[in-house]
């Protein structure tokens, strides 16, 4: 009778793949799960970029002119919000500038001149990472500049902006605002990651040392600059996923835009190929598949 209850057990045994698979499947149930905040991010993230294709098409259909500065501290998350709003939209309707350092003929030249060159036409809009503010913030704070250029700067913007919004540009300006805690945090991030470090310029740590000193820059910039015809938005970008979606949403508010999806596309038939062979393989050059 012992005998026959053994047999039992022993059939009644898991085999050992079944064991196997139980086991990966317990430990499977295991893994984190994707945090809620990061699935609620990239939704709402998803949603805003159907918004920007939108208004990207109503932009090209009316033709406007659009001008969109991000300013604010090194390590701010400008670079991120940029990247995410250019993400979906097509590059010849959307475009980015960020000027390096000006050149000697530049240099002698009207200030603004180098930006004025890179203005949009009509359909167009330009994300300017970083812009002629430079003159207000790191020109003045690492002596780049005259005091009588900076004075100059401060008589000339509010004219120059006003121009351009009585040309029909439509111009917005945001500040990134962070934290001296994060921004250390950042640049720290930024030195631990090799893919990262060439983002942390020699200006910057200098800049970080300054702190102060930009401060005041940044202070005097809004008191002068911030005009009714072209109003300073500041982003609190402590937070940077907070801060692309909030940045993002505001922009989609300051331009009026309607709905121009096209109807669904149908694919024609593909063409008969009519006594077309194709060359032998073997007389083309391909890539090695490493992957």
């Amino acid at each position: 009778m012992k005998a026959k209850k053994a047999t039992a057990a022993k059939g009644a045994r898991k085999s050992p793949s079944a064991s196997k698979a139980a086991k990966a499947a317990k430990q499977e149930s295991k893994k984190p799960s994707k945090p809620k905040k990061t699935w609620k991010y990239n939704k709402e993230l998803a949603k805003l970029q159907v918004e920007l294709v939108k208004l990207q098409e109503w932009i090209k259909a009316k033709g406007l002119k659009v001008v969109v500065i991000f300013e604010g501290r090194d390590a701010a998350g400008k670079g991120g919000v940029i990247k995410r709003i250019t993400q979906r939209l097509n590059p010849r309707v959307c475009r980015v500038v960020a000027l390096g350092t000006p050149t000697d003929k530049q240099k002698s030249q009207w200030y603004f001149e180098r930006y004025v060159m890179q203005l949009p036409t009509a359909g167009e809009m330009v994300l300017f990472d970083r812009s002629w503010y430079n003159r207000a913030g790191v020109e003045k704070v690492m002596g780049f500049c005259t005091p009588e250029e900076y004075e100059e700067f401060f008589r000339s913007c509010p004219e120059f902006e006003r121009m351009l919004v009585r040309s029909g540009i439509i111009l917005i300006k945001y500040w990134f605002s962070v934290s001296d805690e994060e921004q250390e945090k950042r640049f720290k991030a930024r030195i631990d990651d090799p893919t990262k470090r060439w983002k942390l310029s020699p200006m910057d740590l200098e800049a970080r040392s300054r702190w102060v000193d930009y401060s005041k820059a940044k202070d005097k910039m809004f008191e002068v600059c911030d005009i009714p015809q072209a109003r300073w938005h500041v982003v609190n970008a402590d937070s940077k996923k907070r801060a692309r979606l909030n940045c993002i949403h505001h922009l989609l508010t300051q331009i009026p835009y309607q709905d121009l999806t096209p109807p669904p596309i149908e694919l024609p038939p593909k063409q008969k190929r009519r006594g077309y062979v194709r060359p032998p393989l073997s007389d083309q050059q391909f890539v090695p598949e490493v992957y």
